[in-house]
């Protein structure tokens, strides 16, 4: 059997610098790198939790389409907070805003610190690819 792993990114990538990939393509499934709320020259969005959190969701859309599925594709989330019990409403809300019936299979973490001091949120998914 034949592997073949693709490398999936956007333009610009903002995980380039970090050698990282924004996702992966192997066997029909997109694995996606956690994203925060940064901008596309990898700058936390200003605000609370609620922006790092859209802005979080808003970058997995963009490497979701660079490989052609969208949020509807999403099979399974990973979210990493640094305060659930601060949040959990918001995260909710977040959940309503982006995600749909059928729901994906969830995990929520908290976790005491992200890879920036000023991260509040990551988001993590896997995908079906189209």
């Amino acid at each position: 059997m034949s592997k073949h792993i693709e490398k999936i990114a956007t333009d610009p990538d903002w995980y380039a610098p970090y050698r990282i990939s924004q996702a992966v393509k192997a066997n029909g499934v997109l694995y996606v790198s956690g994203q925060a709320g940064i901008d596309e020259q990898g700058r936390t969005v200003p605000g609370g939790f609620l922006e790092q959190g859209r802005q979080a969701f808003e970058n997995l859309r963009k490497v979701l389409a660079a490989a052609g599925a969208d949020l509807s594709d999403v099979v399974r989330v990973g979210i990493f907070v640094r305060d659930m019990a601060a949040h959990l409403d918001e995260l909710i809300k977040l959940r309503e805003e982006f995600l749909s019936e059928p729901y994906p299979a969830d995990t929520l973490v908290e976790v005491s610190s992200l890879a920036q001091p000023d991260w509040l949120i990551e988001v993590e998914v896997t995908a079906l690819a189209r």
